[in-house]
């Protein structure tokens, strides 16, 4: 999906959100959280864009990692998310709806309903 400077950047603020509720759901590794985001074609995301995401999200211990081995492969470093995690994707999953809300009501034609 192409996309323009202004998605790029409406797409940076959700995106540490989307890879939340990607982990809610399920323990998954890099390339997993890549191709599930990947599903939904406006939340597309390079490794370049989800790797310092998911160091950043470590650090500020919203996910928890552990090392598992692969087979016929490197190890691979799988995420989980934490309490911390939990609450910040709850925490966010609320600002979202205010905002997609009001952002809807806003930008809907005057005299629509």
């Amino acid at each position: 999906m192409p996309t323009s400077d202004r998605t790029a950047q409406l797409r940076k603020g959700v995106l540490e959100l989307a890879i939340l509720a990607v982990l809610d759901r399920d323990e998954c590794y890099s390339i997993e959280i890549i191709d599930r985001l990947g599903e939904h074609p406006a939340l597309t995301a390079t490794p370049g864009t989800v790797y310092p995401l998911l160091a950043r999200l470590d650090k500020a211990e919203k996910v928890a990692t552990r090392w598992v081995e692969a087979p016929g492969g490197p190890p691979r470093k799988y995420y989980r998310l934490t309490d911390e995690g939990r609450a910040a994707l709850a925490e966010g999953s609320e600002a979202w709806t205010a905002l997609s809300g009001a952002m809807h009501d806003i930008l809907r034609p005057e005299g629509a309903k």
